[in-house]
């Protein structure tokens, strides 16, 4: 019995024995009864929105090639930002960087130093002359 389908009770299609039989051969296959086959089937056709009139072959090499078109032009719009956005501005921020080394500085006290000595040496220049 089909679970979930065990109290409801069976009604009678009217198809071709042919069809009829082909479609027993196909249950048998699937491993499901027939009533569960064509809820699969039904199912299958809804969630997929394909009509039985559509062969899949066409469609999926068509949906095939129009995803490899986008990722191709995905693929593009990457390289094209590298190029044209993030080199030009990496570049820019490591000249920035590279411009504004912080100089080292002098300390306070060896800058008085040389201050003195300078002014010493002006000093003595100067009475030498007079």
């Amino acid at each position: 019995m089909d679970k979930g389908y065990e109290k409801e009770r069976f009604e009678k299609l009217g198809i071709k024995t042919s069809v009829a039989n082909r479609f027993r051969e196909f249950s048998k296959k699937m491993s499901k009864s027939q009533s569960m086959t064509l809820l699969l089937m039904l199912d299958f056709f809804e969630e997929n929105g394909i009509s039985p009139n559509e062969t899949l072959g066409p469609n999926m090499q068509t949906l095939e090639s129009e995803i490899k078109k986008r990722i191709n032009a995905v693929i593009a719009i990457i390289k094209d930002i590298e190029k044209n956005h993030d080199k030009p501005t990496t570049a820019m921020l490591q000249s920035l960087f590279m411009g504004f080394e912080p100089k080292p500085k002098k300390l306070i006290l060896a800058k008085e130093i040389k201050d003195i000595k300078i002014q010493s040496g002006e000093k003595k220049d100067s009475n030498n002359q007079l």
